[in-house]
C-alpha cells in the first residue's frame, strides 16, 4: 500500500534527513540492548527509580483558571547507563497545569510530546487548557529528550542524529515518566492517566506498560513497533540511508557481533524486510543469514524470545539516598565505554579490538546492501521498540 497523501504532506514538512550520523557508536548500541533486557521486564524496571525521587519545582505562574508549574529532575537513565544521554537532555523538565477548583477529586494526564512537538506550547494550547476548563483535570506536559530545551546544539530540528538516539529516548522516557508517575501519587493526585499523538501515544503506551499498577491509557495514532514508520511508512524517505549502508558495509561489528544482541526480531518485520531485499539482490541467502544468524544461546534470530528474564547483572547503581537500584551489567558503565569509535561520519573508524574493518571496499557496493540495512533497521528497532519485547 503505497503512503498516503497525508503521509506525502506530513514529509513535505520534514526540512532535514534523519540519522545523518548513522547507527550511532555500537558500543553505545550494546549498552542499550543489554539494558533493554532490564527495562522490558516490569517486575525489575519497577525498582529502578525510587518512590522518592527528587522533583523540583522552580518556577509557577498564576493565570484566570490554572496554576502552571514548571518542574526539573535528573532523568534516571543518567545515573543507570551513564553517558548515554547528551548532556542538554540529562535535566528532564516538564510544565505542570494545574486547574485552580477542582470539580471533583483531583485527576492528571500526562501527555508525552508527539514527532517535531518541541517544548511545551502546542500541548499546553490544543490539550491542557481545554481539559482544565472542560473537565477540571490537570496536566503535565513531559518533555522529550532531544526536543525543545532538551536538544543536542548539533541537532537539526526534530532529526535524531543517530538510529541510537530514538532507542536512548524510549529508555529515558519510560523511567522519566515512573518518576512522574511516583511523584503525582506522592502528592495526592487520582486518578492519573497518559496520552500521546504519534510517537507520543507509542511512548505513553511504553510508560504505562512499564507501570505496576493499572493506569488509564489512551494513545492516538500509534502503532506497536517504531520499525515500520521508519523502514517502510512516512519518515523512510527522510533516512539518511547511504550513510547507514555505509556503515554497515564498512564495520563488521554489525553483522558479527551487534546481530546477536537481538532478542527480538519477529517474523512481521523479517518478512517486510525481505521484499526489499529479493528484487536487490542476485543472492538467495542475502537475508537468510541475517534472520537464522545464531545467538551466543543458540536460540535462532528468527525466533520469538522474550526479553528481561536472564539479563546478566553486576555491580548495583545507587539512586537516592540510602535506595538501591537494580543491579546492572558493569558493561553499561561509562567508563567501561571510553570513546573507541571516531563518531567522525567521514570516518567511522572502529578500533580493532572491537570491531574489524571489512578489506573489501567493493563490500560497499555489493547489489544486497540497501536491503540488508533495512532488514538490519528492522531487527534493531524491533528489539528496543517493538510492544511485544516488554511486559504485557
Amino acid at each position: 500500500m503505497g503512503a498516503s497523501r497525508l503521509d506525502a504532506f506530513y514529509r513535505r514538512l520534514l526540512l532535514g534527513k534523519l540519522f545523518i550520523g548513522g547507527w550511532g557508536r555500537p558500543e553505545d548500541l550494546k549498552r542499550i540492548f543489554e539494558f533493554r533486557k532490564i527495562i522490558a521486564d516490569r517486575e525489575r524496571c519497577k525498582s529502578l527509580v525510587a518512590k522518592d525521587y527528587p522533583v523540583h519545582i522552580d518556577k509557577t505562574e498564576a493565570h484566570t483558571d490554572c496554576f502552571i508549574h514548571d518542574g526539573v529532575f535528573t532523568s534516571p537513565l543518567e545515573h543507570l547507563v551513564p553517558g548515554i544521554l547528551p548532556t542538554e537532555a540529562v535535566k528532564a523538565r516538564f510544565q505542570f497545569i494545574v486547574p485552580k477548583r477542582w470539580q471533583s477529586n483531583r485527576p492528571v494526564c500526562i501527555h508525552l510530546a508527539g514527532t517535531g512537538d518541541h517544548f511545551f506550547w502546542r500541548r499546553r494550547t490544543l490539550m491542557a487548557r481545554p481539559m482544565v476548563k472542560e473537565a477540571g483535570m490537570a496536566s503535565l506536559l513531559l518533555e522529550n529528550p532531544y526536543y525543545g530545551y532538551r536538544k543536542p546544539k548539533d541537532q537539526l530540528r526534530s532529526c535524531l542524529k543517530n538510529v541510537s538516539d530514538l532507542f536512548v529516548m524510549g529508555g529515558a522516557l519510560i523511567l522519566e515518566s515512573s518518576v512522574l508517575l511516583h511523584w503525582l501519587e506522592t502528592e495526592g493526585y487520582s486518578p492519573v492517566g497518559m496520552t500521546g499523538i504519534s510517537m507520543g501515544g507509542y511512548m505513553s503506551s511504553l510508560a504505562a506498560t512499564n507501570w505496576p499498577k493499572p493506569i488509564p491509557l489512551i494513545p492516538c495514532l500509534s502503532w506497536s513497533t517504531a520499525s515500520s514508520v521508519f523502514t517502510t511508512g512516512v519518515l523512510s524517505k527522510a533516512v539518511n540511508w547511504s550513510e547507514l549502508e555505509k556503515q554497515y558495509a564498512i564495520n563488521s561489528v554489525y553483522e558479527e557481533e551487534i546481530v546477536k544482541l537481538l532478542e527480538y526480531c519477529g517474523a512481521d518485520s523479517f518478512r517486510m524486510a525481505q521484499e526489499f531485499v529479493k528484487p536487490s539482490s542476485g543472492r538467495g541467502d542475502s537475508f537468510d543469514h541475517l534472520r537464522d544468524q545464531p545467538r551466543g544461546d543458540g536460540v535462532s534470530m528468527g525466533c520469538y524470545s522474550r526479553a528481561g528474564g536472564k539479563a546478566a547483572t553486576g555491580p548495583g547503581l545507587w539512586l537516592g539516598e540510602g535506595v538501591a537500584a537494580h543491579e546492572l551489567d558493569t558493561s553499561l558503565s561509562v567508563d567501561n565505554a571510553k570513546t573507541r569509535f571516531d563518531p567522525s561520519p567521514s570516518g567511522f573508524q572502529a578500533n580493532k579490538s572491537l570491531t574489524g574493518k571489512k578489506e573489501d571496499s567493493a563490500e560497499i557496493r555489493r547489489p544486497s546492501l540497501h536491503g540488508e540495512s533495512i532488514s538490519f533497521m528492522k531487527g534493531v528497532m524491533d528489539e528496543c521498540t517493538h510492544m511485544a519485547n516488554f511486559s504485557g
